[in-house]
């Protein structure tokens, strides 16, 4: 898997190989069972990579304590003094308690004595109880900035098997779970550290849902791409629940109360071949459908009215002339718009759009009649 994703992302953008543990106990049934999965992590330019710093969790939280009931809240204090020996960070310093500390040998204080003494003057530094110990310098936890991901991520963290099986038949009942689900902890967490509310999620192998579902709980944007059956019998019902509110896996931790929507496409057959020409087995419904999209942003079903017709958009007429959709009308079946093909099309009062495969008729004649003609296939987005 490694090399292809190297090949995909190219193996100067990989920023590290994360291990989530996946089990909470080892697998009786073999001699030295897997207890984590891998995670490959790639920028998309190694240059320019930002990841999120990962908000505290509740066990990290209880270390900020309040023993001097600091308006600024609860807090935690780290060393102040740093390696080395640098002229300006060696001072004197007297302590609440009036002794003198100097820093321990091999070590200087952590910044310049002016810097120091703002800290004091804010509160921000800590002499201990009885204010006798060496200085300290204040983090506070309402000021915390999260703290920065590693590579391995324990099941504490980011839930395990067992874990996203009870999601998963909680969902679906036990005789229709998915077999190898993700528990929803360990997607958060990804989308923790890679996104941001707002941006875009794809996930091109989407399995039974749990990264849409938590992309939408998070308050992300998502395309889901599935080929299996799963993709209407555990996606669709599935994200149908989360925008109802359901309240497994993270709900309650993000508060989630439900709302949003989604829209479910099935894909038709391809438009086009590995060397971007129109397939020549192409059905007019497909290429209608695709012609459609393309102009409008709408999806158009392949069982709408096979005619020549589309429909319109926004004011605009739009028509499509191909695989003989008019009969023997002309040129090539009435693939070639003429005077005498305009005549037989379904009216429109408005601006037309017109595909087919060449016009009989001038620039000024098109303008005169307020026609977009545009070339099959050359005109057709890919």
């Amino acid at each position: 898997f490694k090399v292809i994703a190297d090949e995909i992302f190219m193996r100067k953008n990989f920023v590290c190989n994360a291990l989530c543990q996946k089990r909470t106990s080892a697998d009786a049934r073999i001699q030295m069972g897997a207890a984590h999965d891998h995670l490959f992590v790639y920028a998309r330019d190694i240059n320019k990579i930002s990841l999120n710093r990962l908000a505290l969790d509740r066990s990290k939280a209880t270390g900020f304590k309040n023993p001097d009931n600091d308006p600024r809240g609860p807090w935690s204090s780290t060393d102040f003094t740093a390696q080395g020996w640098r002229p300006n960070q060696m001072y004197k310093i007297q302590l609440p308690s009036g002794r003198i500390v100097e820093p321990p040998a091999g070590r200087c204080w952590s910044n310049i004595e002016p810097v120091f003494h703002e800290l004091r003057k804010q509160g921000r530094m800590w002499f201990g109880a009885k204010g006798d110990g060496r200085p300290r310098v204040k983090n506070y936890l309402a000021e915390h900035e999260g703290v920065s991901s590693w590579t391995w991520w324990p099941n504490s963290e980011v839930g395990h098997n067992q874990e996203s099986k009870k999601e998963i038949n909680e969902l679906f009942g036990a005789d229709q779970a998915f077999d190898t689900p993700k528990p929803e902890r360990l997607i958060k967490r990804i989308l923790d550290i890679a996104t941001n509310p707002g941006d875009i999620v794809l996930d091109s192998f989407l399995g039974s849902g749990t990264t849409a579902a938590v992309a939408h709980k998070t308050g992300r944007q998502w395309i889901g791409i599935e080929m299996g059956e799963h993709a209407r019998s555990h996606c669709q019902p599935r994200l149908k629940e989360v925008v109802l509110g359901e309240q497994g896996g993270i709900s309650k931790s993000v508060n989630w109360q439900g709302g949003g929507g989604f829209r479910f496409f099935k894909l038709g057959a391809p438009v086009f071949d590995e060397n971007g020409h129109i397939r020549p087995d192409i059905r007019f419904e497909s290429l209608a459908a695709h012609v459609w999209f393309s102009e409008t942003g709408i999806a158009r079903s392949t069982r709408a009215p096979k005619e020549s017709f589309l429909g319109s958009h926004n004011g605009i007429g739009y028509y499509l002339l191909y695989n003989g959709i008019l009969g023997d009308e002309s040129n090539g079946g009435g693939n070639v718009l003429t005077r005498r093909v305009l005549r037989s099309l379904p009216k429109f009062d408005g601006p037309k759009v017109i595909y087919g495969e060449a016009s009989g008729l001038t620039q000024e004649q098109l303008d005169e009649l307020d026609i977009t003609f545009k070339q099959t296939p050359y005109d057709i987005k890919a």
